[in-house]
């Protein structure tokens, strides 16, 4: 190439270098400014966290049940018994003081949040004074003696005990879980979905993590990525 055809080509490609400069420049600001305002799913699922954890304490089930009780006391010969029938609700409830960040998972390959929840926790029966009903045979010895108070105080013990066991039921337990798996699936899905980011949410319980080994792995805690984040910010300060 001659110096008259280097001297023709030598705005152009000074013009050609500029506007891939420019190019380079506006993608970055482009790029900077997208991330800044894209929704990030793992500090929305870390604020969703936090509100559960406010919340400490969530009803997600409960039951009524009916304890029929008997107990019989023996004295000077005689002997007393007397039914109570003693009707109570029952709570189930997850703490969500113990779902930690390390509890919560981002798999960015699927779009998944994998959430190990809690297990779920049975609270003490509450009776319904008011319903309690009660039948008794052995009047003399509950005249003569104290009898009919040893009977109520073992009744109630045996019932609010007999509630409990009831509520350990299969079949409530099971409706409990799928009631606390949707009430997590809800929580972290709403601010998501607002946020216009399509993620599924896994929630499963302790017992089930078994089966979750390859996908528990593969995806990252966000309290890690969040970390990350952070640490990168800090650097391209």
């Amino acid at each position: 190439m001659n110096s008259r055809s280097s001297r023709l080509w030598l705005p152009f490609a000074m013009i050609g270098g500029v506007l891939i400069l420019l190019g380079a420049l506006v993608w970055l600001l482009f790029s900077r400014v997208e991330s800044s305002i894209s929704p990030d799913p793992v500090s929305i699922a870390n604020a969703s966290l936090t509100n559960m954890q406010e919340q400490n304490r969530l009803t997600v089930f409960s039951a009524s049940y009916n304890a029929t009780v008997t107990t019989t006391v023996t004295k000077l010969g005689l002997s007393a018994r007397k039914t109570l029938i003693m009707p109570g609700t029952v709570r189930y409830e997850l703490d969500l003081g113990k779902l930690g960040a390390e509890d919560v998972r981002w798999d960015a390959r699927d779009n998944i949040l994998y959430v190990e929840i809690p297990a779920i926790e049975i609270a003490r029966p509450e009776v319904h004074i008011e319903q309690i009903q009660t039948y008794d045979d052995g009047g003399i010895l509950m005249a003569l003696t104290d009898a009919e108070n040893v009977l109520d105080k073992a009744n109630r013990k045996k019932g609010v005990e007999e509630l409990a066991k009831q509520a350990q039921n299969p079949v409530q337990v099971r409706l409990a879980r799928e009631a606390a798996r949707r009430a997590v699936r809800h929580n972290f899905a709403v601010p998501l979905q607002a946020a216009g980011v399509e993620a599924k949410i896994d929630a499963f319980f302790p017992y089930e993590r078994s089966r979750y080994k390859e996908r528990w792995d593969y995806s990252r805690p966000i309290r890690d990525i969040l970390a990350e984040q952070q640490t990168k910010r800090e650097e391209a300060q």
